[in-house]
């Protein structure tokens, strides 16, 4: 069917991620990780990585979306390869400040407000 072919034509590559938006007075926490690694628990000596569900687990989403809800995050927590790579593909982090633990990368986003100083 032409509208299946065009649906998967649009995603990249195909790869889904879990994506959920946490919304705290003036925060917008979001939160995505590789769809393979939820409820995974990853250490590495002292680190430990949780994908926990209660956090993690909102809409099963096309990676692609993530930009959009990156743009509007004052804070995000990305988990596994596959969403931290494209955050850094597409300028929201630099590689050296990624962690990895046990192969998986993670990494944080802090949006700092203007200051007034």
């Amino acid at each position: 069917m032409w509208w299946m072919a065009t649906t998967e034509k649009n995603k990249v590559n195909g790869m889904e991620i879990y994506l959920k938006i946490h919304k705290i007075e003036n925060e917008v926490i979001v939160a995505a990780c590789d769809k393979e690694i939820l409820e995974k628990e990853f250490s590495q000596g002292e680190l430990q990585l949780n994908v926990n569900k209660g956090f993690y687990h909102g809409e099963l989403k096309d990676i692609a979306e993530l930009s959009n809800a990156l743009n509007d995050a004052t804070i995000a927590n990305l988990t596994g390869n596959n969403v931290v790579n494209f955050a850094i593909d597409r300028g929201f982090i630099n590689e050296e400040n990624v962690l990895e633990i046990a192969g998986i990368k993670h990494a944080q986003i802090v949006v700092c407000p203007k200051s007034t100083f």
